[in-house]
C-alpha cells in the first residue's frame, strides 16, 4: 500500500509518498507560494536530486495536480499511475472535541473541521482546502483520512484540560486546553516502547517535543494525560518566538503601556517573544549558544529559562503520573542539541535520572543517553509525523 501524506498550509503544501510495505519514503516535496507569483514545486524522489518545477499555482487544486503529475512523471516519478496510490492522509491541526482519533473523511468530518476554524484560523482552513483539492484532483474513489494534532490529547481528564474560568466559557465556546504536536508525541511514545521491547501500555513516559515550537506531554499507559500547550500553541514553555505561559494580566498591562491593541499584544507574544524576545538576538538555538559562549548574558538567560522550564514540566508530569519510566527528547532541538538535553535532566537525579555525557554526545538519531544504572531511562527518538499519519491512514483504510 502506497499512501500520500499531505500537510497543507495557507500558501504552501508539503507531501510525502510512503510505501507501507517497508515504510520507505518514495518521494517528498513542497509546493511554495500557492496563489502568489513565483510558485515553485520542489520534488525529491528517493535517492535522486531535487527537481524544481516553476509553474503558476493559483490554488491548492493546481498544486495537488502538479504533485500528482510529478509522482507519475516518466523521468522523476516514482509510480507508473495514480492507481498505485491507495489513500491520502491529511494533517489537520485542530479537531476540537469532535475527534479523539484519526478518521475517514466524509462530509460530516469536513463540517466538523469547519466548525474548528475559530480555534485554528491559520491552519484549519488551509487543511480543508488541501482535502478538497485532493478530492477534486484524485476523485472520490481514493479514501482520505484526517489525522488531527489535537486528537492524541483528547484522553486528558477534565481536571487537566479545564481552565479556571467561568464554566459557561467552556460550555458555550469550548475554552479549554487542547494541546498540539499530538502526532509527534504519539509517534515517539510508541516508538520508544518498541525500542525498549515493552508495551506502551506498561510505561509512564514524558515526551519532550523541543523545536521552534515546543511542547511536553505526560503519556501514561499510552494515553496523553496532560500537555503543556493549551487553548492555542502559545501556552506552555518558552519557545523560539512564543512567550509560553504568562500571567494573563500582562496582556492588558502591555496594551496600556505600549498603546497597543489586544491583537497587537498577542502578535507580540507569538512572534516577538520567547528566546528571541529575551535574547534580542535570534530564535535559533545555535545562534543563542554561540552568543552565550561569547559572553552574551541575555542569550545565556534565554537558554537558562528554556532549560529550567523543560525541567520543571518533566518534574510536574512525573508527579501527575505518580512516577516516570522514560523521558524522550524529539524534534529539532531535542534531537540535535546535547546541551539542552543535559541541562533539562541535570538536577533530576533525585528522581532517578542520570545522563551519560558520552552517550549524549550525538545528533539526530535514536539513542539511549542515560547511564546504565539510571532508574529512569532517557532516549532521543527522531520524530516522524508523516509516518505516523501514514500508519493511521493505513489502519483506518484497512479496518
Amino acid at each position: 500500500m502506497k499512501i500520500l501524506v499531505i500537510n497543507a498550509g495557507s500558501s504552501s503544501l508539503k507531501y510525502q509518498l510512503i510505501d507501507m510495505a517497508d515504510q520507505s519514503v518514495l518521494a517528498k516535496g513542497q509546493c511554495e507560494r500557492i496563489g502568489i507569483d513565483g510558485s515553485l514545486l520542489k520534488h525529491t524522489p528517493a535517492g535522486k536530486d531535487t527537481v524544481k518545477i516553476e509553474e503558476a499555482m493559483p490554488n491548492h487544486t493546481k498544486a495537488i495536480t502538479l504533485v500528482l503529475d510529478a509522482l507519475c512523471n516518466k523521468d522523476h516519478g516514482v509510480v507508473s499511475s495514480l492507481e498505485e496510490i491507495s489513500a491520502v492522509g491529511h494533517r489537520v491541526v485542530h479537531g476540537g472535541e469532535f475527534f479523539k482519533s484519526s478518521v475517514l473523511i466524509d462530509d460530516g468530518v469536513k463540517e466538523a473541521i469547519k466548525a474548528c476554524f475559530d480555534l485554528a484560523p491559520l491552519h484549519n482552513p488551509a487543511n480543508l482546502i488541501g482535502i478538497e483539492a485532493c478530492e477534486e484532483a484524485m476523485g472520490s474513489g481514493v479514501p482520505q483520512v484526517a489525522v488531527f494534532d489535537t486528537a492524541f490529547h483528547q484522553t486528558m481528564p477534565d481536571y487537566a484540560y479545564m481552565y479556571g474560568v467561568p464554566y459557561d466559557a467552556y460550555e458555550n465556546y469550548k475554552v479549554r486546553r487542547y494541546g498540539f504536536h499530538g502526532t509527534s508525541h504519539k509517534y515517539v511514545a510508541n516508538r520508544v516502547a518498541e525500542i525498549m521491547g515493552k508495551k506502551v501500555e506498561d510505561l509512564k513516559i514524558v515526551t519532550a517535543h523541543l523545536g521552534n515550537g515546543s511542547s511536553i506531554a505526560a503519556v501514561d499507559c499510552g494515553k496523553s494525560v496532560d500537555t503543556s500547550m493549551g487553548f492555542t500553541p502559545l501556552a506552555g514553555i518558552l519557545m523560539g518566538t512564543r512567550s509560553g505561559d504568562i500571567d494573563p494580566a500582562i496582556i492588558t498591562y502591555l496594551k496600556d503601556k505600549y498603546s497597543m491593541t489586544a491583537e497587537e499584544v498577542i502578535n507580540t507574544l507569538n512572534k516577538e517573544s520567547g528566546v528571541y524576545g529575551v535574547s534580542g538576538i535570534s530564535s535559533d538555538f545555535r545562534d543563542l549558544m554561540a552568543a552565550a559562549d561569547s559572553g552574551n548574558k541575555r542569550a545565556q538567560l534565554a537558554l537558562d529559562m528554556f532549560i529550567y522550564q523543560v525541567k520543571r514540566y518533566i518534574g510536574a508530569y512525573a508527579a501527575a503520573m505518580g512516577g516516570v519510566d522514560v523521558i524522550v527528547f524529539t524534534a529539532g532541538i531535542g534531537e540535535n542539541t546535547k546541551e539542552i538535553r543535559f541541562g533539562s535532566c541535570e538536577g533530576l537525579e533525585f528522581m532517578g535520572v542520570k545522563i551519560d555525557a558520552v552517550k549524549n554526545d550525538m545528533r539526530g538519531e535514536e539513542a539511549l543517553i542515560s547511564t546504565d544504572d539510571s532508574k529512569v531511562k532517557v532516549y532521543v527518538v527522531p520524530t516522524n509525523e508523516e509516518l505516523m499519519i501514514a500508519m493511521d491512514t493505513k489502519a483506518i483504510v484497512e479496518g
